[in-house]
């Protein structure tokens, strides 16, 4: 994964509506409960924002924490996203490519 990529939700994964105890990230035939940094992170891989961004934004949002530690732990949960097959990573080239369609 490179801080370039875009990360997104691959196709078949959505997050639901807040119960009131989160949010569910849907995935064929699982699902994995959201809340805090976990949701944090999630909510921002939109195919947009880069990891770079989402880290920066994080590092941010809990500025308490040692940046170092903030991004690996957001390096090491996107990994473990993509692993489960629940996110994309689109490089920074085709994104800026799919944008100029738009």
């Amino acid at each position: 994964m490179e801080l370039d990529s875009r990360p997104c939700l691959a196709v078949g994964c959505r997050l639901n509506e807040s119960d009131g105890k989160g949010r569910m990230l849907l995935m064929p035939e699982r699902a994995l409960r959201l809340n805090g940094p976990s949701l944090e992170i999630v909510e921002r891989c939109d195919g947009r924002r880069t990891v770079r961004q989402i880290i920066s934004e994080l590092q941010t949002i809990y500025s308490k924490a040692e940046p170092g530690k903030v991004e690996q732990d957001i390096l090491g949960y996107l990994a473990l996203l993509r692993d489960k097959r629940a996110l994309d990573f689109a490089s920074n080239a085709a994104a800026t490519e799919n944008e100029g369609k738009g």
